[in-house]
């Protein structure tokens, strides 16, 4: 068995200079850190541009990257940006935090200096990118330039001409807004230009990439707009249902995500083509993708379009195993991670199976009181091989966080699975760590806030909560030859180095 382990960082979460984590020198050092580190994979989370909410699982397209992301420091080396320029703009004076608002307000209008630098359209490579990426990057780009050309109102809020996407209105609009469209266009051209180099210098130092990718698209995504036909949706292109979870013990009202839902029937007809395409696309940007709401593909939770919560849905069924068998005879075998976490049944537990892929083991979940019939689940003794272990995800608080807000019965269930009662609790984090990493698991994945031993102001995402997620950040400090020795000693102890 080959055991290995990794560090779960966003990219947006990185030490880079003007505001937030990008492909920039310190994603660079970081791919060398946790080499040395004993590391095999480095995940992060989607990569899209997003939208109202920061959120990278609410993105306007399942194929563009982030244009945060573009290393503004790379673009200074290629003479469409002054250092001076760069420096001047006002991200915020936080290390560890994103303003989203300084960074729509002053990243964008650099970003747009650089275009008009450019001279792109004489580029050949941009040329080659465009033609080979025009079956997504032309309503895309299209769609991101509308959004500014409305003051950024979703697509459903448009015109109806050009909401319906009537040729002559589409015909107009291209016209009309060519360079607006060249700008997003160059700005992808430039993404992918640096992610690709990023990940071919992470693979070149033995580490391995995985990707994450939600089940659903935003219902304001240039996927929605340009292809109603996939989704639940009426004569005006409007919602009839939406995605969400039910009520459970951690939420009353269930969660209401307001994602559209597939027309399942139609996909089928088409032998999966859109799921087939899009995961072909996800194994070229990465070397491993995690599929969120994994349970989603064997039922999904449908609610009425216009509810106010989660608490009138119903379940339907979805494609179930068809799909991958569907995906795999077309693409041959790729390494997927399912994110089976949630309310789990005999047929979810059925899918996971049958596809063969690992499912997720989350440690927290094991000492929850709330859910005790699911918590044996995630007691490490009861983990098989063909599983990934974490002590916590970007949804879940961070280890101490947890900790702390746990109840006693709770924490004293857990301490007596660790046989530890001595230990201070301020340094309980590193037994929790050990704990998953001597599991069973094949694969072990740790936030490196857990390492880090932070508590939940350095947490990652609340879910059904907006303003303050998605914002946190390393700084240089962080990422210390101490900490690298202490995870570089529990890799070796538990078996699972890369040596690569």
């Amino acid at each position: 068995m080959n055991r290995a382990a990794g560090i779960l960082l966003p990219i947006s979460s990185l030490p880079s200079k003007y505001g937030i984590g990008c492909f920039s020198e310190s994603a660079y050092r970081f791919v060398d850190w946790i080499k040395e580190a004993g590391q095999t994979y480095w995940q992060i989370l989607p990569l899209g541009p997003t939208s109202y909410g920061d959120s990278p699982y609410q993105s306007f397209s399942t194929y563009a990257g982030n244009p945060y992301f573009i290393c503004l420091e790379t673009l200074i080396e290629e003479g469409v940006l002054t250092k001076e320029e760069c420096d001047a703009a006002d991200f915020g004076e936080k290390a560890d935090d994103i303003n989203y608002k300084k960074m729509y307000d002053h990243r964008f209008p650099l970003l747009r200096k650089a275009y008009e630098r450019s001279n792109i359209s004489e580029n050949s490579e941009y040329q080659k990118f465009v033609k080979e990426n025009q079956w997504w990057l032309s309503d895309y780009a299209l769609f991101m330039a509308l959004k500014d050309w409305f003051g950024g109102e979703a697509w459903t809020e448009w015109p109806e001409d050009i909401r319906l996407r009537y040729g002559y209105s589409l015909d107009y609009y291209r016209e009309q807004l060519y360079f607006d469209i060249e700008f997003h266009q160059y700005l992808q051209f430039k993404f992918f230009e640096q992610w690709y180099r990023l990940k071919s210098y992470a693979n070149s130092k033995g580490i391995r990439i995985i990707g994450d990718i939600p089940i659903y698209v935003a219902m304001d995504s240039a996927d929605t707009w340009s292809h109603p036909e996939l989704f639940q949706l009426d004569e005006n292109n409007m919602p009839t249902a939406v995605a969400g979870c039910p009520p459970d013990g951690f939420s009353a009202d269930g969660q209401l995500w307001g994602n559209p839902l597939y027309r399942w029937d139609y996909h089928k007809n088409t032998g999966y083509q859109w799921w087939v395409t899009r995961l072909w696309y996800c194994f070229k940007l990465y070397d491993v993708v995690r599929i969120d709401h994994f349970r989603g593909f064997d039922e999904y939770f449908s609610i009425p379009f216009g509810a106010k919560t989660a608490a009138g849905g119903h379940w339907e069924k979805g494609p179930g195993i068809e799909l991958f068998r569907q995906v795999e005879q077309s693409l041959g075998w790729h390494e997927v991670i399912a994110e089976d976490l949630g309310y789990m049944t005999d047929s979810v537990r059925q899918l996971v199976r049958e596809s063969g892929f690992p499912g997720m083991k989350v440690l927290e979940f094991a000492f929850d009181s709330r859910d005790s019939s699911s918590a044996n689940d995630y007691l490490p003794h009861n983990y098989p091989e063909n599983c990934v272990a974490y002590t916590g995800t970007h949804d879940n608080e961070t280890i101490n966080g947890w900790l702390d807000s746990i109840t006693k019965e709770e924490l004293a269930s857990a301490r007596d699975y660790l046989c530890d009662h001595y230990t201070p609790k301020k340094w309980l984090h590193r037994s929790f760590v050990a704990l998953a990493m001597r599991s069973n698991a094949r694969t072990c994945i740790i936030p490196i806030q857990d390492y880090l031993g932070m508590n939940n102001k350095s947490r990652i995402n609340q879910p059904s909560t907006i303003g303050t997620n998605w914002r946190w950040r390393l700084t240089v400090e962080n990422l210390s030859e101490e900490l690298q020795e202490e995870i570089l000693k529990t890799t070796k102890i538990y078996g699972r180095m890369n040596w690569n």
